[in-house]
């Protein structure tokens, strides 16, 4: 923990999501969870906004709501292996202007990390190909199977960037309800953009700031912190 001065004085630390947030792959994953509906007995495509509608944690229940069925193991466990080979298939591309929205980030002082529920050594790989290791203090996926919520893995992943991070100044971003609870979990403050995988009316239900792009999600974000920091004073 740190103490009351050091907080007052903690840099801004903003944590990324990957897929659907710093990743452009929305149609991606749709097209990769097309590709794995005809084995399990689909053959009627998913378009986006069902897509949207749909998506949740854990993954095997989203396809449960897909489906109208559940899965066995079998089932699940080729399903998931399909559904990331052929999404590994496409090309890793960055959100428009995500790049240089984090380098003007750094430049401010702000620091930056990514906390995903891709595999990890997938994640790694990913965030490499696009060139923006270098601006992340920490990269973290799942290291095993799929799990149902990001709530541990953020805990986690604030207690390893190490003791001057100060949640009440940590700005989470992401695309899903589930980034929300996770960032409220550890006491974040969470901003879903709508541009991602969660359609913006289940988004708005998590009850948390709500905008169109990265850029907004980080000037929302960065205003919260600023006005609590000052009421506090």
């Amino acid at each position: 923990m740190i103490n009351r001065t050091a907080r007052a004085t903690a840099p801004i630390t903003v944590v990324w999501d990957w897929n659907g947030t710093l990743r452009n792959d929305l149609a991606d994953h749709v097209a990769a969870l097309n590709a794995t509906l005809p084995a399990l007995g689909r053959t009627e495509p998913v378009t986006v906004e069902t897509y949207q509608a749909l998506h949740r944690m854990p993954i095997r229940d989203f396809y449960t709501d897909v489906l109208g069925r559940a899965l066995d193991d079998e089932e699940w466990h080729a399903a998931d292996t399909a559904f990331l080979t052929e999404l590994a298939r496409r090309p890793v591309r960055l959100q428009d202007g995500a790049r240089q929205l984090m380098m003007r980030l750094r430049a401010r002082g702000v620091r930056q990390s990514l906390l995903s529920l891709a595999p990890h050594q997938r994640l790694l790989a990913e965030v490499s190909q696009v060139g923006i290791s270098g601006l992340l203090e920490r990269v973290d996926g799942r290291p095993g199977p799929s799990v149902p919520s990001k709530a541990p893995a953020m805990a986690a992943h604030l207690r390893a960037l190490g003791p001057w991070v100060d949640p009440a100044r940590t700005l989470v971003i992401g695309d899903s309800v589930d980034d929300a609870v996770a960032a409220k979990a550890v006491g974040a403050v969470p901003v879903l953009h709508t541009g991602g995988l969660h359609g913006a009316a289940r988004l708005a239900a998590a009850g948390v700031p709500l905008v169109d792009t990265l850029q907004d999600a980080v000037a929302a974000g960065i205003t919260i912190i600023s006005e609590r920091r000052l009421a506090a004073a």
